[in-house]
């Protein structure tokens, strides 16, 4: 019985730790960054999905489940519903902050001609200061870009 709470106690955390970590997609260090040169040829409101996947609802639902499942029976049904807790916490915490902060933004879609010709599209924060017919740079790729004026 032992080896069994041992286990499970040994993936509590690790689900606990694993929540916490962050990961990366991109070099944090000195590097290149793309940069593509054109005008804005369409500007249209939009929304866009923030994502907030910080894991610290899940700890913290986690800590408490586990916490309110210690108060629970005694020996291995004390183990078990400390587990149970722990699971239903982290659960209902990751729900709770997706729910709080994971709402739609206001947003746009920016479509720039770049200089080879190529239409690009690039849904971004407003930036008020973009117009139609404006010279930008598109900065970066994928989710990661972002349109700004060209300075000069």
């Amino acid at each position: 019985m032992k080896a069994i709470q041992s286990w499970l106690t040994l993936t509590l955390v690790a689900v606990l730790i694993s929540a916490c970590s962050a990961v990366s997609s991109t070099d944090g260090g000195a590097g290149e960054v793309e940069i593509r040169s054109g005008t804005i040829e369409q500007i249209s409101l939009t929304q866009m999905q923030t994502n907030h996947d910080s894991g610290v609802g899940a700890v913290l639902g986690g800590l408490g489940g586990l916490g309110i499942g210690s108060l629970i029976g005694r020996g291995t049904g004390r183990d078990v519903a400390m587990v149970a807790g722990a699971l239903a916490g982290a659960v209902g915490g990751n729900y709770a902050e997706k729910k709080k902060y994971d709402q739609p933004v206001e947003a746009q879609q920016i479509i720039v001609r770049v200089t080879s010709g190529v239409l690009v599209s690039v849904t971004q924060p407003i930036n008020s200061s973009l117009g139609k017919g404006m010279k930008v740079y598109i900065q970066g790729s994928g989710n990661e870009a972002r349109v700004v004026p060209q300075g000069g």
